[in-house]
């Protein structure tokens, strides 16, 4: 994940707390999806991370079933500190790549190919059409693709699940729409949400442990990397709550 873009930070506390999600009924009518029989599947991730918020429990799940799995990391997530002094944008990539890898050994998906596609960082919906037809290429032979959901709130997130749907309609790939930004921006019940698409994916025990690992896994976004506020943590423990359920949720 990173900050950028016309939506605030996620550490700012005006966001929707977990506890006004977890009494929300809504949550717990939404039915479950079915990944018996996928033989490969694609995760699309705007930054490195949001493959691990938005979908870390369901690569889990897969990886422990023998899945091939691909992830497709479009931007390489230099923008998350840009007036940091402890990094440059260079490093603040390494460091990113190598937390990434952590964060999949952590979901026993070590095994998962990465493709970088380095698309700017802030600046994906100026490439939109170019990323269509680079995911296209990556879906092929896949039986199932997951995305950022195109309603997002994040230029990023939206360029990418506009990209991704368009790709996978053009190819007839089944594709789910993992929300992040949305649960810390929208409330229980917001219209702007499709419910009706919803379907949630239930995680046993391990699979929430390795979720939680991975996450832990990126140091640079879960902890202030200096003393300035430059460096600030951009996942902070209200935001990280959205993410430690017993379940995700999907959009198909």
């Amino acid at each position: 994940m990173t900050a950028d873009g016309p939506s605030p930070c996620a550490t700012d506390t005006t966001g929707t707390p977990e506890e006004e999600w977890a009494r929300w009924p809504g949550l717990d009518r939404v039915p479950s999806v079915d990944l018996g029989g996928v033989r490969e599947v694609v995760v699309v991730a705007p930054h490195p991370d949001d493959e691990t918020l938005g979908f870390g429990g369901g690569l889990a799940v897969l990886a422990a079933r023998g899945v091939r799995l691909r992830v497709v990391a479009v931007t390489d997530g230099e923008s998350s500190h840009p007036d940091s002094s402890v990094f440059t944008r260079e490093q603040l990539v390494a460091r990113r790549a190598a937390e990434r890898a952590r964060a999949l050994a952590a979901l026993g998906a070590s095994g998962a190919e990465v493709e970088r596609l380095r698309l700017p960082d802030g600046g994906v919906a100026g490439r939109e059409p170019e990323l269509v037809r680079r995911l296209a290429r990556a879906y092929r032979d896949s039986d199932l693709c997951v995305a950022p959901w195109e309603g997002d709130p994040h230029p990023d997130h939206e360029a990418v699940g506009r990209a991704a749907r368009d790709a996978a309609q053009a190819l007839g790939v089944r594709l789910l729409s993992y929300p992040v930004w949305a649960w810390h921006w929208t409330r229980p019940g917001d219209g702007a949400l499709p419910w009706g698409r919803a379907v949630r994916l239930g995680l046993a025990g391990e699979a929430r442990r390795r979720k939680a690992a991975a996450i832990r896994a990126f140091t640079t976004q879960v902890s202030p990397i200096g003393p300035d506020a430059a460096d600030r943590a951009i996942l902070e423990p209200p935001m990280l709550a959205h993410f430690a359920r017993d379940h995700e949720v999907v959009f198909t």
